[in-house]
């Protein structure tokens, strides 16, 4: 069946070359840019996957050694060793696929640079997963529009069609009809960042969090920290010249220069995108069925300057805008901080680094719902996450039938059950069990990925961390699936906090998918990029007292003006009143 696929493919191709000629009778040679996109097209997409011989549910090993090149985001708090090729996740991979995967590691700070240079030369590796936004490399044609190829993927077809997430894979195609990222998706939306608050110290200034935080905006937060580090001024923690907040993954290490995940979380509580989401600036008005810049709002303006509040009234520490992350963590390590953002898998970790710097028993915490802003919104609603571009060189390198063959292997190592469970959690019987249908880590292991810290700390045991021993629990590979999967490790702890921010908090409504051409893609990031350089370095200076939001707030809005915002939003309506 697969030979007759291909000989068809090759006929209609060959029909298609033929019919591809210029008025004078010479036949027009396709762009290199375009050789994927047009062979593509020949792939019939109602062609039935059982008919090529694997379905869902089958197990994915190629009967020859095969390799395939692949990129690395390399955590520093986690680092890739040899190990885990050797005994760890990528032996797994191979033993149980016959696949080995030629990685290729990067730092995870300058991943996103590292692999644009990578694209641009040429070189890319055939798989690249951690990928967050395409939309450069779209019409450069280096990528592979991979929707027109989903339908060799069983696995991953049959978690769209399950859970219907075409209207969420609708927001991320293109005006050609494809989308080029394989994304990681999730049942329903996940908020994996949020706060960790030192409830001790909270308690004994009178602050009782779990009771405010259902209906807790950021004012009130503020007014509540304020009471905190009079407290811990009191009991000599710390001075009232010092900071009781001074955050991470909002540097120039993990936060690129826009605030990151702290501006994230908090402005779309404003209803704007900031931080990590600044690309988004561009936001969609429902009701008025139009798009607009969050970012020069009234809402943007109350956003920075209750930021601002934080830093102005000796809370949060402006350096949290600039330093590592290690320095941020290890200051809450040391309890000269009362708050900081946390995320699912590092929970445990934080735990760890409290028992070693405050102590085993001197601390208690809490995993606070994010506070409101002017709407009940948490700061997730899409269902999709990072996710896997495919290389034009796969193609290119492997051909037609090797290629698909590629591509159901990555089908199943990032879209199937098995795949999942052992990325995840290893190998069942060595490092987890499974007790009455509940997964648990083995005697001797523990995993901060997963948000389990060492039972043991204190004893001098053997016990290790399956993330730094094998590479289980990474973030290469996302945790979105099935609810159930996904939130298969939670502690009791964590589970509380997810039924309580879904409890407490609303979901924002998608921005429609913007069907735009690649001439006008290009025009868009020529414009959007120095726009976004633009806010982010105003909405840092805001927030950081370095400019004054009423003084110099005219001139904001006049440099946004120059940065040919209003020219972007009109293309942005243009496009979507086509």
């Amino acid at each position: 069946m697969k030979k007759k696929l291909l000989s068809t493919m090759l006929t209609v191709s060959m029909v298609a070359s033929l019919a591809a000629c210029t008025t004078d009778g010479k036949v027009e040679e396709p762009a290199p840019s375009q050789k994927v996109i047009d062979d593509n097209k020949v792939v019939d997409p109602a062609e039935p996957v059982e008919d090529l011989g694997y379905t869902f549910g089958e197990h994915f090993y190629s009967d020859e050694p095969v390799t395939y090149s692949m990129s690395f985001s390399d955590a520093s708090w986690y680092p890739m060793t040899d190990q885990w090729k050797t005994d760890g996740v990528f032996a797994q991979i191979k033993e149980r696929t016959n696949v080995t995967l030629d990685l290729t590691s990067i730092d995870s700070g300058d991943y996103n640079d590292k692999i644009a240079l990578s694209i641009n030369a040429g070189d890319a590796p055939y798989i690249i997963p951690k990928t967050y936004d395409e939309s450069r490399f779209v019409d450069g044609g280096a990528i592979v529009p991979v929707s027109k190829w989903t339908q060799f993927m069983p696995n991953y077809t049959k978690f769209v069609e399950d859970y219907n997430m075409q209207p969420d894979l609708d927001t991320i195609t293109r005006n050609d009809g494809n989308y080029y990222r394989l994304p990681g998706m999730h049942e329903s939306p996940n908020q994996d960042y949020f706060f960790i608050v030192r409830k001790d110290l909270f308690d004994g200034a009178g602050v009782d969090v779990a009771a405010l935080e259902k209906d807790m905006t950021y004012d009130d937060l503020y007014d509540a920290l304020v009471k905190v580090k009079a407290y811990m001024v009191s009991e000599g923690i710390c001075k009232e010249s010092d900071y009781i907040w001074s955050d991470l993954w909002c540097g120039q290490e993990s936060g690129q220069g826009s605030g990151g995940n702290l501006l994230k979380i908090m402005g779309f509580s404003y209803n704007v995108a900031s931080g990590w989401a600044v690309a988004d600036c561009i936001q969609y008005d429902h009701t008025k069925d139009e798009w607009y810049l969050s970012s020069t709002t009234d809402d943007y303006k109350e956003f920075v300057t209750v930021a601002n509040k934080f830093v102005k009234g000796g809370i949060l520490d402006p350096e949290t805008f600039t330093q590592d992350d290690s320095v941020a963590t290890n200051k809450f390590y040391r309890g000269e901080t009362a708050i900081m953002s946390v995320n699912r898998g590092q929970v445990a970790a934080f735990k760890a680094g409290l028992a070693e710097g405050v102590g085993a028993g001197n601390y208690e915490t809490y995993l606070m719902v994010t506070p409101k802003g002017v709407n009940n919104y948490m700061a997730e609603n899409s269902r999709l996450e990072n996710g896997v571009m495919i290389s034009k060189n796969a193609y290119d390198d492997l051909g037609e039938e090797d290629f698909i063959k590629m591509l159901r292997f990555v089908d199943w190592l990032f879209y199937s059950d098995e795949a999942y469970d052992l990325i995840k959690w290893g190998v069942e019987g060595e490092t987890y069990n499974v007790v009455d249908g509940q997964k648990v880590l083995a005697d001797g292991w523990y995993c901060s990925g997963l948000g389990y810290s060492d039972p043991t700390p204190d004893d001098d045991s053997d016990n290790k961390d399956m993330r730094l021993e094998y590479g289980y629990a990474g973030g290469n590979f996302w945790y979105a699936h099935r609810v159930d999967q996904r939130d298969d490790n939670l502690t009791p702890e964590l589970q509380d906090f997810s039924k309580r921010i879904s409890e407490y908090r609303d979901i924002r409504p998608l921005n429609p998918p913007l069907a735009s051409t690649a001439d006008e893609n290009e025009q868009i990031n020529l414009w959007k990029t120095p726009l976004v350089d633009n806010i982010n370095t105003w909405t840092l200076n805001f927030v950081t007292g370095k400019k004054d939001i009423q003084a110099d707030w005219d001139a904001y809005i006049k440099s946004c003006e120059d940065a040919n915002a209003g020219k972007l939003v009109d293309l942005y309506n243009e496009i979507n009143k086509r």
